[in-house]
């Protein structure tokens, strides 16, 4: 196992290449399996994630394999070619689901083709608080039966699946992502009201239209979907990754000096450049598509986030912009209200010499002058980068362990900081 080892004090200046989004890359990969004709993905990211869904797809029959590099429009991802002529298996087991919550993106699209689909409980979590529980109720209205027993989901709709309108009781990403899928191919028009508006969730819909998908409302919070009897292959590239630019972006802000972030689109995360340029930071577009992220050393200025859908502060930001806010001058409030449990980075910070208190699902973070080198435990994806954020602060030495968390969702993190000039490296892990 490996760890990342950081000696913090230096500024970072250069270029970072922004890959494409994981959170859009797994649902689009997904949307294979409505067709049988070969859908080609371009700007696809080299994760742990992209691999674990690829390995899922194939169990259930689809041929999943890369097609070399794309370089047009600067875009370097992977090109990945993936075809579900023949859907060999309906089930998704637990040993692959497990291993990450976007699994169950499988369930609509298997559901949508096949007229049935088992698939395991993500991550083994209960039904009732946790979100899946409005995937399911979704695609009941959709006509799909649907039974939970030994930590798996029967969904079953023999007649196929039919149009209907479903308001979300709460946004959620998944959730919109799943039925959007599912009801491409639902006989008459679904209304899903209450829909997230992520890039991610447009980028989905772009590329299912490109299918033969009819969709409106693309970017709003009402999506209008008229079913088709079947669906055809096509091409499309992913997005850029927001949230990954996002981290850079932060990174640059608590290090100091200026980082061109190429690709990066300043209309996917609006919300996120807006507080950090309130923290002294400048955020600048530029004329070939991308960001100027810089900071001249000064001390940044506290300032209060709190965290909700889009086009809100990204929760996957929330971790990051904690770390800045440590070293701030003055107080900050966080406040998380996506996910519970997400201050779990905290102790871990503590340990780095930060003073932060945690009130319920808000947390009052006091600057310091300066955090000191430690030892660090990453508890999940988010919360690597953080702890990655505050060690390029720091002084000494910041080790992280468990990145495996990090090679989830960030692509070469360490080469890319260490091209900017970041003192970082991955080591292995011994102890």
């Amino acid at each position: 196992m490996d760890k990342i080892r950081i000696r913090g004090g230096q500024q970072l200046n250069g270029t970072i290449r922004i890959g494409g989004a994981k959170n859009a890359a797994l649902p689009l990969m997904a949307a294979c399996l409505l067709t049988d004709e070969p859908l080609i993905l371009s700007n696809v990211p080299h994760l742990a994630d992209i691999t674990t869904m690829a390995n899922l797809l194939g169990q259930h029959g689809a041929h999943v394999s890369l097609e070399g590099h794309d370089t047009e429009g600067g875009h370097t991802g992977r090109v990945m070619s993936l075809t579900a002529k023949d859907i060999t298996s309906t089930t998704a087991p637990y040993d692959l689901v497990r291993r990450m919550r976007a699994s169950v993106l499988v369930l609509g699209p298997l559901v949508a083709r096949e007229g049935v689909a088992t698939v395991s409980l993500p991550g083994g979590c209960a039904i009732g608080t946790r979100p899946v529980d409005i995937h399911l109720s979704g695609l009941e209205a959709l006509g799909a039966e649907i039974e939970v027993e030994s930590g798996y989901i029967r969904a079953s709709a023999p007649g196929g699946l039919r149009g209907a309108r479903f308001a979300f009781p709460k946004v959620s990403v998944g959730a919109t992502e799943n039925l959007l899928l599912a009801a491409s191919l639902a006989d008459g028009v679904t209304t899903l009201e209450n829909a997230a508006r992520e890039p991610e969730i447009t980028d989905l819909a772009e590329c299912l239209i490109a299918m033969g998908a009819k969709i409106e409302g693309v970017g709003t919070d009402t999506l209008v979907i008229e079913g088709v009897e079947s669906l055809h292959g096509a091409r499309h590239e992913i997005m850029p990754d927001r949230i990954e630019a996002g981290t850079y972006a932060m990174a640059v802000a608590i290090a100091g000096g200026s980082v061109t972030l190429e690709g990066a689109s300043l209309s996917h995360f609006d919300a996120a450049m807006a507080p950090l340029r309130r923290t002294g930071t400048s955020v600048e577009e530029t004329s070939s598509g991308g960001l100027i992220v810089s900071r001249n050393g000064a001390r940044l200025d506290a300032v209060d986030v709190e965290t909700d859908p889009y086009p809100g502060f990204p929760t996957d930001l929330q971790a990051q912009f904690l770390a800045m806010m440590t070293v701030a001058d003055g107080a900050s409030v966080i406040t998380e209200t996506i996910f519970e449990n997400r201050f779990m980075h905290v102790p871990e910070l503590h340990r780095m010499g930060a003073n932060i208190t945690l009130q319920g699902r808000s947390a009052l973070v006091r600057g310091v002058e300066k955090l000191e080198g430690a030892p660090v435990m990453a508890s999940d994806l988010r919360a690597s980068a953080s702890l990655v954020i505050a060690g390029l602060a720091a002084g000494g030495v910041t080790e992280v362990r468990r990145i495996y968390h990090l090679d989830r969702g960030y692509e070469r993190l360490e080469e890319k900081l260490q091209l900017v000039g970041a003192d970082i490296e991955r080591v292995e892990d011994t102890e």
